[in-house]
């Protein structure tokens, strides 16, 4: 009976081992397939944390098992020592590796949290390119700025080019994040966050809502397509070329409820969008406002003082 629970227990291991791979080498997993530098650098702090916390994770449950076997009800191999105290070699090892380990902890931690703070720019020769994120109910609103034109639910990034966001919510709270490209970033009504990435594998990538916002949420997704910067740039004229505009009556319809939005482009935006989209919850209380128009009208004003 001991053979086969020991056998049946190794089996069921390797089993588990089995899944496990296999189950990792035919998905993604998001951020185990990094396709940008902020990914990979995230992905390594992971597997580095992760190793450091598993000598002391391993050893434990190891000893766990051991123990359990060994000292089980019934056995007759087992030796009775019950006085532990004062050993020195023990209070070591169970004192200072730990300690170490917390200590090599802190360090990566300190280093890693000003590495990749979301807020820092990419270092690089190419010119960086300003998306500006809207998070709506329950879409995404993509603004390029110095292209002069918008999409829903889709975004095209140069490959190996910074690329700078900035991202705000006409919503409640929600979260921008791209797996394979970064970590995610809050987006909330009246603020502006930031977070710079950098693409450096040509393909298409999910982008996800990653805080629940209501109904609509588990569609709340878009496409992220990486491309080399000539294909990038036949893009931005093949958007400008088409007849869809972009008003702040258009946006007044698209910000309302709905689910499961279609890919959308807009060949121009009203340049002040984004900062219109901000201000308004500034002048929450000031009942003369009563559309975006008149608040873009305002701006200027606001401005001055």
């Amino acid at each position: 009976m001991k053979v086969l629970m020991r056998i049946l227990g190794a089996v069921g291991l390797f089993l588990f081992i089995f899944f496990l791979s296999s189950y990792i080498a035919n998905h993604t997993m998001g951020i185990f397939n990094p396709q940008g530098i902020i990914a990979l650098a995230e992905k390594n702090l992971i597997i580095k944390v992760f190793t450091l916390m598993s000598l002391v994770i391993v050893p434990v449950y190891i000893m766990l098992f051991v123990f359990a076997w060994r000292y089980r009800v019934g056995t007759k191999h087992a030796r009775y020592t019950p006085d532990w105290n004062n050993n020195t070699v023990l209070e070591v090892i169970w004192w200072l590796i730990p300690a170490g380990i917390i200590l090599a902890l802190s360090i990566i931690t300190w280093k890693t949290t000003h590495e990749l703070d979301p807020y820092r720019p990419i270092d690089s020769t190419i010119k960086p390119v300003t998306i500006e994120v809207i998070a709506l109910d329950w879409k995404w609103l993509f603004i390029y700025p110095e292209e002069h034109i918008a999409t829903v639910n889709y975004i095209m990034l140069p490959k190996d080019t910074p690329i700078n966001f900035k991202i705000t919510a006409d919503a409640p709270m929600n979260a921008f994040w791209i797996p394979q490209l970064g970590g995610q970033v809050y987006a909330m009504a009246g603020m502006t966050a930031k977070l710079h990435l950098l693409a450096t594998e040509i393909g298409d990538y999910k982008g996800v809502s990653s805080n629940f916002s209501g109904d609509g949420f588990s569609g709340m997704k878009f496409v992220v397509h990486v491309a080399e910067g000539a294909e990038y740039v036949q893009w931005i004229n093949s958007v400008r070329a088409s007849s869809s505009t972009f008003s702040f009556d258009e946006y007044e319809q698209l910000a309302k409820q709905s689910k499961n939005n279609p890919v959308t482009y807009y060949a121009s935006v009203p340049e002040a969008m984004y900062t219109t989209i901000i201000n308004k919850y500034m002048f929450h209380g000031n009942h003369n406002v009563t559309n975006s128009q008149e608040l873009i009208e305002m701006i200027p004003r606001m401005n001055t003082h």
